[in-house]
């Protein structure tokens, strides 16, 4: 099994920062594509941001530019980098690992 934590969440400004960080344990040998989900409140999961183990990365039109997907292979840690934030970043933001492996969710809520 694989255990994903995610963390970094909170109450951020719009233009501001902040950085997420999604730590894997268990058996991680197997996991090379990783991906950030968002889900705001009465609306659909989306995916936001992908990177495979080699560091290939894929955006969402919404967020690119914006976001940076990273990982720390050493540390089996995934992060997403959010600068220039908006409200319409507001959302639970999900780690995954494929198939089913998903990470509590940390809540980001950008207003003034």
């Amino acid at each position: 099994q694989v255990q994903l934590v995610e963390s970094g969440g909170g109450l951020v400004q719009p233009g501001g920062s902040l950085r997420l960080s999604c730590a894997a344990s268990g058996n991680i040998f197997s996991i090379n594509f990783m991906g950030w989900f968002r889900q705001a409140p009465g609306k659909q999961r989306e995916l936001v941001a992908t990177i495979t183990r080699g560091g290939i990365t894929n955006y969402a039109d919404s967020v690119k530019g914006r976001f940076t997907i990273s990982r720390d292979i050493g540390k089996n840690t995934v992060y997403l980098q959010m600068n220039s934030l908006k409200p319409e970043d507001t959302a639970v933001y999900y780690c995954h690992a494929p198939i089913r492996y998903w990470g509590q969710g940390t809540q980001v809520t950008v207003s003034s």
